[in-house]
């Protein structure tokens, strides 16, 4: 599919319902590993917000720092060697930084849940689906065995698992990658939270299942009204049901705009890059487009511009000095010394 098909292909931007302050506010955060061979700083000044019943997408390589991200707004990076030492993340305009373990816990699961992109490694291989599906509402809600695996069999049905009944006894292993992943989104809605977070949902699943399970998921959405993150490395999985997107790089939102500005016209060459990459049918037997060189080590970020070794437009500038996020327009960003050049290029 050419970048013009996947733009037509995007659907036009949802408006959230709901008015006033965003659910999520990231604002300048900073998330830093201290190892022995030095500091790694991961996260880089990041600001993003999403509201009720929008979606936000975050791109990027491997190791561009969305995981990180998302992994301090659940509150579940290692500290020790995590740090973060600054920043803010409010979720209804509480920071939850400052919370209390015990009140962040609250937060996680009823509030924020997120789904994690390995299904078979996050499931307990020696309990039942109906278990752990049920074990929310038994440590949430009090419910008995027998109202918990009701639940369970309710949730495997919003998630359209076939034959939910017969199968909330079985075990993870005894589900194709698909179904796995769909029992992980189970989990994520048990509690009705108001914003999740999906980290690479579609990792290892065929096109076909990729498709199904990003349908799933803008459905439940809609139903739930819920805002959702989405974390991903695929522009082609996000193009017909986000909102907006926030393109990272070493750390740091290189570009941010909404989803059909973006496709259209892109203002980073990074994120040029990424699109220029998507395999297209016009393009038959013909070489595929690859950014050159690797993503830098975050023990040694090139000085200026992180993404200039690898840029086409790179110039002097670029290597000496960081550039900011600039306004392109209203609702887009652009961290890049030349964006007027490549916007109109």
């Amino acid at each position: 599919m050419t970048t013009t098909e996947k733009t037509a292909a995007v659907s036009t931007p949802r408006t959230p319902e709901a008015a006033g302050s965003p659910l999520l506010q990231v604002r300048d955060l900073h998330v830093e590993f201290h190892t022995r061979d030095g500091v790694v700083k991961a996260v880089n000044g990041v600001n993003y917000s999403v509201s009720a019943g929008e979606t936000l997408a975050v791109l990027g390589e491997s190791g561009s720092g969305k995981s990180v991200t998302a992994q301090a707004i659940m509150g579940i990076l290692d500290t020790p060697p995590a740090k973060i030492p600054q920043g803010e993340i409010l979720f209804r305009g509480e920071d939850m930084l400052k919370m209390t373990v015990e009140q962040r816990r609250r937060v996680r699961g009823a509030k924020i849940a997120m789904i994690f992109q390995d299904a078979l490694s996050s499931l307990n291989p020696v309990l039942s689906v109906g278990y752990q599906l049920g074990e929310m509402f038994r440590v949430h809600q009090g419910l008995s065995k027998k109202d918990a695996k009701a639940k369970a069999i309710e949730l495997m049905d919003k998630v359209k698992i076939p034959a939910a009944k017969n199968r909330v006894g079985d075990y993870p292993h005894q589900f194709s990658g698909g179904m796995r992943q769909r029992i992980m989104i189970a989990m994520a809605l048990a509690l009705e939270p108001d914003l999740i977070i999906a980290d690479e949902p579609t990792t290892a699943l065929d096109v076909t299942v990729q498709a199904q399970v990003m349908d799933l998921l803008a459905e439940l959405q809609r139903e739930y009204h819920m805002g959702l993150i989405l974390i991903t490395h695929d522009l082609g999985v996000v193009a017909d049901v986000a909102d907006k997107i926030a393109v990272m790089y070493a750390g740091r939102i290189v570009e941010n705009a909404p989803v059909r500005e973006l496709y259209k016209n892109p203002a980073h060459p990074y994120t040029r890059g990424l699109l220029d990459s998507i395999p297209r049918l016009d393009q038959k037997g013909q070489e595929l487009y690859a950014i050159k060189g690797l993503p830098p080590n975050l023990l040694h970020v090139p000085s200026g511009c992180a993404f200039n070794p690898r840029c086409p437009m790179a110039q002097d500038v670029c290597r000496t000095d960081v550039p900011a996020l600039a306004k392109v327009a209203d609702g887009r960003g652009s961290a890049c010394h030349f964006w007027k050049e490549t916007l109109h290029g």
